[in-house]
């Protein structure tokens, strides 16, 4: 360990890879001190981590880094976001098109570099996915980047499994912070890696005992080693970050430990160079100041009045040897290839088709249509039919719960389940980890899975961060939340859904489907399963509820445009509408006979999704809801709030005002006052307003 402050000493002549460690470094500082913000102590401490790794051992392709068998490297610490960004452009990583081809420029220039943190720089002060190749996935929020490595190297053995492993075979590698290792869902995430023995995951815990606050004595001092080798992990101990060698062959043994996933523990100084600031928590964010980032230059050896220095031969240094290996690798995976295309064609279809996120031609030809059924099913049964008629077809669409598939209806028939020793298994059992179980389904599906996850929609807020990053970075991951609202009945508040529906309809480019009946469900898989470029819940009843008869009512399909007439549509200008999503339709197609049978014109809308409806053109909304019509109902057993919108200023709402409570579901629907009874009186009141 070194004083906090005397410099470190180097060497008179620098070689070729300290120059290049140090130039991750200074431009990490540049990059902080011309943005007047960001993290540059991370970057400055694991540059030789970072630059070992990609330049000794992982297995991309500068020039391809969509290869689908590079190994992954996920900053999980996002905050230390220039670490990354130095690496991709000293590797000399090429841009991509919207399909993944390589492009003849740079991914991040020493321009982007230069505008970190800046409006339209692909350089921003996170790691965002999709705004440079390079980067695998979104972080920051910490934690999350461990959960998605584990999701990673899930998809690995799994795409091996199906495909072989001369195809795929990735290493995933997660550098993670002290503050990874004290959210919860790395915990999570790494118990469930080291039960499912992971052999081909390996996480970098820089430990610098720093954290915002000061050292992290103030809330951290457990043997985090002896945890993971709890878990079942390999933990290996790199005294100093500084020491390549050591780190080289910490990295040899995780390559060669095929039974369990690694820990690497890295003890680093944090901000390393900076004379008054390493080691301390002032260097884990904001710019040093001028004076500081000259001695630290100087510290370094570097020209101290020099920015943005890249010396001659530092980027042949990193890319040339990783060119080298991509060759090799490359040459065997298109040999592979060919050989999977010549012996199994359909396989090899199928990774094209998964490549560029399509279905197969035929993948909705088993979905099932419902009978007219007064008695009818609860939309979870539907559910389930659903997804196994679709996972029939699309054999990468893998899944699973939060220890509730008995009660989500989420088992694949006939699949195996994904275990240690059966890494193709297609029935994910997650456990009660509902944190980690989100942040993996994103890292399966950015590794090109279809992945589905489900629990009560109560337990939503127990993932919520991983919904959010699945739609910050446009992943199709599916969310099956049953048990959605006081119809669940018995168990009462606690399990009780209310404000969750609204929390998640706040989310910008997340599709939150309510369907109403069996037929509306299946529609509401339709729509989850070609939507190739963002996220979608599907929200379940536990409770039955009527299948409508569609000769009378209106087509479900219509739930593709998020809301439709679903009854008086020969009505252009009806009396009174009456709107709601899920069970409350019942509500309403009971009310509305009773209401007609008064002489009172009723149009009953479903509107089972908010933002399938809001994308419809102002003239279909306006079909469906006439402006001119100010009388109306809207119906959710959940909280009020975003129902005004459609409900209008004068509009009455029958929502949840308050939690639920313990009791059989008709008593609560009726205590709470859910019941056609209630629907009509409130209709009739609107009538008579007008």
């Amino acid at each position: 360990s070194m004083s906090l402050t005397e410099a470190p000493a180097r060497p008179a002549a620098h070689d070729i890879d300290r120059t290049a460690i140090d130039t991750i470094r200074t431009l990490a500082i540049d990059a902080v001190e011309k943005a007047d913000s960001g993290h540059a102590g991370a970057p400055m401490a694991m540059a030789p981590v970072g630059y070992t790794l990609w330049q000794r051992f992982l297995r991309y392709d500068p020039d391809d880094p969509s290869f689908p068998n590079r190994d992954r490297f996920v900053l999980s610490a996002g905050h230390g976001s220039m670490l990354l960004y130095a690496l991709i452009h000293l590797a000399g990583v090429k841009a991509t098109d919207g399909a993944a081809k390589p492009l003849d420029r740079p991914s991040i220039t020493l321009e982007d570099i230069k505008n970190f943190r800046q409006l339209g720089s692909p350089t921003a002060g996170h790691p965002e996915y999709g705004h440079a190749a390079g980067i695998e996935t979104t972080t920051g929020p910490l934690g999350q980047g461990a959960g998605n490595s584990v999701g990673m190297a899930m998809a690995s053995r799994w795409l091996a499994a199906r495909y072989g492993e001369g195809l795929f075979d990735f290493n995933v590698y997660a550098l993670c912070s002290d503050g990874d290792m004290m959210e919860g869902v790395s915990s999570e995430a790494a118990s469930l890696a080291g039960h499912l023995r992971l052999s081909n995951l390996c996480w970098l815990w820089d430990d610098n005992t720093v954290t915002i606050e000061g050292h992290t004595e103030l809330a951290f001092d457990e043997d985090v080693a002896e945890r993971f080798r709890g878990y079942g992990w390999s933990t290996l101990v790199v005294d100093d970050a500084n020491d390549c060698e050591a780190l080289a062959r910490a990295f040899e043994t995780f390559a060669i430990t095929n039974d369990r996933p690694t820990l690497i523990v890295v003890k680093s100084v944090i901000g390393y160079g900076s004379p008054h600031k390493q080691g301390t928590s002032k260097a884990h964010s904001d710019a040093l100041g001028a004076e500081e980032v000259r001695l630290t230059k100087e510290a370094y050896g570097w020209p101290p009045e020099a920015q943005f220095l890249v010396p001659d031969g530092v980027h042949q240094a990193l890319g040339e040897p990783m060119r080298a290996r991509a060759k090799t690798l490359r040459a065997a995976w298109e040999a592979a290839r060919a050989t999977l295309k010549r012996d199994k064609p359909e396989l090899d279809a199928e990774l094209g088709l998964m490549a560029a996120r399509h279905l197969p031609a035929d993948w909705d030809k088993h979905l099932p249509r419902f009978d007219a059924d007064a008695k009818g099913l609860a939309t979870r049964e539907a559910s389930g039919k659903a997804l196994n008629a679709i996972a029939k077809a699309v054999p990468w669409m893998i899944g699973g719960a939060a220890d509730l598939a008995p009660s989500t209806k989420t088992l694949i028939d006939g699949a195996d389940s994904l275990e240690a020793f059966s890494p193709g298994g297609r029935n994910l059992h997650f456990g009660i980890r509902e944190h980690a179980m989100g942040a993996i389904a994103n890292g399966l599906a950015l590794s090109g899975l279809r992945p589905f996850v489900a629990t009560f929609l109560i337990f939503s807020d127990y993932m919520r961060p991983p919904t959010r990053l699945a739609a910050l970075m446009r992943q199709p991951v599916v969310y099956v939340f049953t048990h959605d609202s006081i119809g669940l009945g018995q168990d009462g508040p606690t399990h009780q859904p209310i404000e969750q529906l609204a929390a998640l309809r706040a989310i910008p480019g997340f599709c939150v489907i309510r369907p109403c009946d069996a037929n509306e469900t299946v529609e509401a898989w339709r729509v989850a399963a070609e939507r190739a470029d963002g996220p979608t819940a599907l929200i379940l009843s536990r409770q039955a509820v009527p299948t409508l008869d569609r000769s009378r009512y209106a087509s479900a399909e219509g739930l593709r445009r998020g809301g439709y007439v679903l009854a008086g549509e020969g009505e252009p200008t009806p009396d009174v509408i009456l709107i709601a999503t899920g069970a409350e339709i019942g509500l309403c197609v009971a009310a509305a006979e009773t209401l007609e049978g008064e002489g009172i014109k009723t149009r009953v809308v479903s509107l089972p999704s908010f933002d399938l409806f809001e994308a419809q053109d102002l003239g279909y909304r306006h079909s469906v809801l006439p402006p001119a019509v100010k009388a109306r109902v809207a119906v959710e057993a959940a909280a009020a709030l975003g129902w005004d919108r459609y409900a209008g200023p004068e509009g009455e709402i029958i929502a949840m005002r308050s939690f639920g409570s313990s009791a059989p579901a008709k008593d609560l629907m009726q205590h709470f006052g859910f019941t056609a009874e209630a629907v009509v009186a409130a209709a009739r009141r609107q009538c008579h307003r007008q």
